[in-house]
């Protein structure tokens, strides 16, 4: 009788196993004949994790924190803001640059606001959606502008959790979907044992 030898795992063995996130559901968490829970796995959202499935966790807790460090965060971020404009009337600059620079911190302030908003609510477009005319720029623009107007990030992500985790909305649906998707396969699959044994009998 041989010995059975411990053979380490190929490259292809390696790779195998269950998808992550709600887009790669299929026969995600399947064990054969294991019983263990089978389906899609709920992607985790930063400092909630997966709480926001079933609102566990000291979910609650968490928003309410998060939403007080961020608005708290925005006011730290409008004192600095305030002592810079101060240093640079204290260097008279001129009026024209005080000014130019207010509109432009105003300005990257609401256009990351909305961005980051939208970003909970939508996944951002993907380089292969865009029309063949527009470039590769949109997202180092995007993240320039939330750098700039740091303060919309920061006000969007403190409102949003008021409401719910940051991207839950998002993440819910397509893990819901993800879901359904699980299980209409796993019914195609299965299907009907009796109506399987009708067919075979018909087709004798």
């Amino acid at each position: 009788m041989e010995e059975a030898r411990n053979e380490p795992p190929t490259p292809r063995d390696r790779g195998r196993g269950p998808g992550r996130g709600p887009g790669s559901d299929r026969d995600a968490g399947e064990r054969s004949g294991s019983g263990e829970r089978s389906g899609p796995a709920p992607e985790p959202i930063r400092f909630y994790g997966t709480s926001w499935v079933d609102h566990s966790g000291g979910y609650a807790a968490r928003r309410a924190g998060l939403a007080l460090g961020a608005f708290a965060a925005a006011a730290l971020g409008v004192l600095v803001l305030r002592l810079a404009h101060e240093g640079l009337a204290l260097a008279e600059t001129g009026g024209l640059i005080n000014i130019l620079l207010i509109v432009a911190f105003a300005m990257c302030s609401s256009l990351a606001f909305s961005r980051t908003w939208a970003g909970y609510t939508r996944r951002p477009e993907r380089p292969e959606d865009r029309d063949p005319g527009t470039t590769g720029s949109a997202a180092p623009g995007s993240q320039g502008i939330k750098l700039i107007g740091f303060l919309g990030v920061l006000l969007a992500y403190g409102v949003r959790s008021l409401v719910e985790a940051p991207g839950e909305r998002l993440h819910r649906t397509e893990y819901e979907q993800a879901v359904s998707r699980y299980q209409r396969r796993r019914g195609a699959r299965t299907g009907n044992p009796a109506a399987r044994r009708d067919r075979r009998g018909r087709k004798r």
